[in-house]
């Protein structure tokens, strides 16, 4: 059974971002000029995904309404011949998109849970709007990929530094299927950096089959007290293989400030309209801020 459809979590309350996010979804946040969601969108629909579902919450209005048609808008760019702004605005328009609301924050996996209708019995995959990832081949298509071998459940990971393991979900690997596909022992929900099996995180792409419902109906809450999908990852990993990819193309995590502000800079010098007068921009602050740096070494 091939993978057609993708759920995109964006029911958080995007308390890093405040007070912008008081009365916006932090998922309408712009890289340059693109909303993050947009950037998973695009991502979901280059892979083969043809139908998907973003579970929202309060304040989310501004997403359906983003990838709706805007019809004063499109005619007054067309009457004022502004053809490539037509473009960019219709283009987020041609896709086959369902909204449902998560009513109670109770973590990713009840928010996975909300899309149990949608999904039925196929597989699916989890397209998390923190994370940015740019490779030659879409990571999302790789999970695809592996699932036409495997048909089994994979979750993407990737090396992070062994004292960051406490901020993700971690891996305990049994050896790899082939290069870059890992069985798994079992999953660690942000263990302590001393007790963490591996540094392979788990980061926001997941391949999952219909079973994880039924796993996720039953899961205890966890950490946060909120019902964690690694836990139901983990529960589902005892009953049917789940194997890990690596990730190893480049990750932007959009999820705080430092990461926002980072992924801007990157995004905007490949950027066609700033990145000449970006990059001008840095190398003059550069040199503003080299004496300062030199005077505090001394």
């Amino acid at each position: 059974m091939q993978v057609k459809k993708a759920v995109i979590p964006a029911a958080g309350l995007g308390t890093r971002f405040l007070p912008a996010t008081k009365a916006m979804a932090k998922e309408m946040l712009p890289i340059v000029d693109k909303p993050t969601i947009q950037f998973i969108v695009e991502e979901a629909l280059s892979s083969g995904i043809e139908d998907i579902l973003i579970v929202t919450g309060k304040a989310k209005r501004p997403i359906e309404d983003h990838f709706d048609a805007n019809i004063e808008l499109e005619t007054n760019l067309k009457s004022k011949g502004k053809t490539d702004l037509l473009k960019l605005v219709e283009e987020t328009t041609d896709v086959n998109l369902h909204f449902i609301r998560q009513s109670h924050p109770k973590g990713l996996g009840h928010a996975v849970l909300q899309a149990k209708a949608f999904v039925g019995n196929e597989p699916f995959v989890v397209m998390l709007g923190d994370d940015l990832m740019e490779s030659e081949v879409p990571l999302t298509k790789q999970l695809m990929n592996d699932y036409e071998t495997t048909h089994a459940s994979t979750i993407a990971v990737m090396q992070v530094p062994q004292e960051e393991t406490s901020k993700y979900g971690i891996i305990n690997p049994e050896g790899q299927v082939e290069k870059g596909l890992y069985n798994v022992k079992n999953f660690v929900e942000k263990p302590k950096a001393d007790e963490a099996p591996s540094n392979l995180a788990i980061i926001g792409r997941y391949l999952l089959t219909p079973e994880i419902f039924e796993v996720l109906e039953n899961q205890a809450p966890g950490a946060g007290d909120e019902i964690q999908l690694t836990d139901a990852i983990d529960n589902l990993n005892k009953t049917q293989r789940v194997f890990a990819r690596e990730f190893t193309g480049k990750r932007f995590d959009v999820g705080d400030k430092f990461g926002f502000m980072t992924t801007s800079i990157e995004y905007g010098l490949k950027h066609p309209e700033i990145k000449d007068k970006l990059r001008e921009y840095i190398i003059e602050l550069g040199q503003e801020l080299a004496p300062n740096e030199n005077k505090k070494s001394e």
